[in-house]
């Protein structure tokens, strides 16, 4: 099974002001303006009432047709954190949204003050079999805030769709010494031989991250 692209890393508003056009700049600054009012008026009505989406959410869903789609992820990721986005605005940004949208939220996670409140979207990113949102789902704020559990199923839930593991951020750290992770690993690779179906190249990086004490190459700490 091809294994799926990693994380694009997001852009900084410099890197993205040095790549779009002078349209696409501009509509970028008012969309951010529109956030930023947002964030410091949080305790008012939106405009259009109580049931209006608030100017800088409609921004959210054109980033793609005004900045172009290998920007969106980067552009909603500024808003989110322009508007402090609270976790109401990101369920209703990610239930609402298409897959890209749902992606952005996902990928933002981890830069919004929002403790384990969001696991709810996370945990239903990886139910689904569109592995963008898997991969997007086992990002900064998954390695902080999911649990052993979850977080297992988590990994097995990639080894099965094909996600690449380089995508699960803190891998190494939360796999060393996980007997129990060996242990479901092991008994994947089973039902996948039994089956007569290949067991992904990526099962063997994972088991031996469990041997106590093991680190990867790229881990820094």
């Amino acid at each position: 099974m091809p294994m799926a692209p990693t994380n694009t890393p997001l852009l900084t508003r410099k890197e993205l002001d040095a790549q779009l056009g002078g349209a696409a700049r501009a509509w970028l600054d008012e969309a951010l303006a529109e956030a930023e009012h947002a964030a410091s008026h949080q305790d008012t009505e939106p405009p259009g009432g109580p049931y209006a989406a608030p100017p800088w959410e409609l921004r959210y869903a054109a980033a793609g047709r005004h900045c172009g789609l290998e920007h969106a992820d980067s552009v909603r990721a500024l808003l989110l954190i322009e508007a402090r986005a609270a976790l109401p605005a990101l369920t209703r940004l990610y239930e609402q949204g298409t897959a890209a949208e749902r992606r952005a939220v996902l990928l933002t996670l981890h830069r919004l003050d929002l403790g384990p409140t969001a696991l709810p979207l996370v945990e239903d990113a990886l139910r689904t079999n569109d592995t963008r949102l898997v991969a997007a789902a086992v990002g900064p704020y998954t390695a902080t805030h999911l649990d052993p559990h979850n977080w297992r199923h988590a990994i097995l839930k990639c080894l099965f769709t094909g996600v690449d593991i380089d995508a699960v951020d803190g891998l190494a750290r939360r796999a060393r010494g996980d007997a129990e992770l060996a242990r479901m690993l092991g008994d994947f690779a089973a039902e996948r031989i039994a089956a007569g179906r290949s067991v992904p190249e990526d099962l063997t990086r994972v088991l031996e991250l469990t041997t106590p004490g093991a680190v990867a190459p790229t881990e820094e700490s």
